[in-house]
């Protein structure tokens, strides 16, 4: 089971807190999805024989791609790669692109899957973030997908902003779930070194991000989620029963998966490769015949650690007879002695011959990983 990943990356503007690649000039558009197309066959080998289940575009906002340029990519991939029948295939979007028409054509193209980048179901909100839609249209392309069809529907949502009120915050995930939105994303506002909101805050334009709000909303996140019967499968990640993203699971299972254009990842098992973050040099590189991309070859501590860093995200967990026969039982010990103090506060459990976080330890994954590293 592999999956591929198709960076496309433009916007119409940049939100304030966005440190993905991505331009907001699509004069370049035409060439690089040639050039993603090239690549596709540059690459026909890197999954071997594994058959796809899983196709994301992702970016940036493909939403902004012309149906007849996904059309063109799903083809390529179904000609060069052996992809499942049933296969996921999702496309990230914004709601000021989804039309009734270009929702149509989505579906006509083979999209079975939506991402939707609403953040927030609030103006406030909304313009503090510099995003490009509104409130009603939030609503409004929700509602449509629905009507034509679209059953497997996601939504990012952020809290924690300093516009964002507890009473906004319950408001926002009420209103998902009374729309019948069975996979939601939620997010907490976080300052990446190099964007608008890093900028505004080192320079006093824009108030810090307050971690108290964050780490308060989470925890009111997990209980309304609970209680409306979400299974909150992934630090970040809800979904009613049957509803998890195929595509994303793979990642945190470790499974093989191809990234498509600029800035994109790769992962195979045994290393670990991104393409240049670069649309003109990715251009230039592909016509000239070679995908311009690093590599990095990942070591037994490397892997481990990885692995203790995904699966304690989710609520598998830390499947302990997997690594005694991955690596060895010095691997187990070390995380039973290690995982020892945060077991005693009430922040991991072990269940069987699995570690895992509790709700409390949700808030602190990343150090709590950390800690249990080599």
């Amino acid at each position: 089971m592999s999956g591929i990943y198709i960076h496309i990356p433009f916007c119409k503007q940049a939100c304030y807190y966005c440190n993905f690649h991505f331009s907001t000039s699509r004069a370049q558009q035409a060439s690089l999805v040639n050039g993603i197309l090239q690549e596709i066959t540059l690459q026909q080998h890197y999954l071997g024989t594994d058959t796809v289940h899983t196709i994301y575009f992702g970016g940036g906002t493909p939403s902004l791609l012309e149906p007849a340029e996904l059309t063109a990519l799903l083809e390529k991939i179904r000609s060069v790669f052996s992809v499942a029948p049933d296969a996921e295939i999702t496309l990230e979007a914004n709601p000021d692109d989804l039309s009734r028409p270009k929702l149509e054509m989505l579906k006509a193209a083979g999209i079975n899957r939506l991402s939707i980048g609403v953040q927030s179901f609030h103006e406030t909100d909304l313009t503090w973030m510099n995003r490009a839609h509104n409130s009603g249209q939030a609503l409004a392309c929700i509602q449509l997908a629905q009507e034509l069809g679209f059953q497997n529907i996601t939504i990012d949502l952020i809290y924690g902003g300093p516009t964002l009120s507890d009473e906004g915050w319950e408001e926002n995930v009420k209103q998902a779930i009374a729309l019948g939105i069975p996979h939601l994303s939620c997010y907490a506002l976080t300052v990446e070194p190099g964007t608008a909101l890093d900028h505004f805050i080192r320079k006093k334009k824009m108030a810090p991000t307050d971690a108290d709000k964050a780490a308060r909303h989470f925890e009111l996140l997990m209980q309304w989620l609970k209680a409306a019967g979400y299974e909150h499968y992934e630090i970040s990640n809800f979904a009613l029963p049957g509803w998890h993203s195929r595509h994303n699971s793979s990642y945190w299972q470790g499974k093989p998966y191809l990234g498509l254009g600029p800035s994109a990842h790769s992962f195979n098992g045994h290393s670990r490769q991104w393409n240049i973050a670069n649309n003109a040099q990715y251009i230039k590189s592909i016509t000239a015949g070679a995908v311009p991309f690093e590599i990095e070859s990942l070591t037994s501590i490397m892997v481990f650690n990885e692995y203790i860093m995904t699966s304690l995200r989710t609520a598998a967990g830390c499947n302990l007879e997997w690594v005694a026969e991955k690596f060895d039982t010095a691997h187990v010990t070390h995380l039973l002695q290690n995982s020892t103090a945060f077991i005693n506060d009430g922040k991991m459990e072990r269940v069987g011959e699995t570690l895992r976080l509790t709700p409390a330890g949700r808030l602190f994954a990343d150090g709590i990983a950390a800690a249990l590293f080599l």
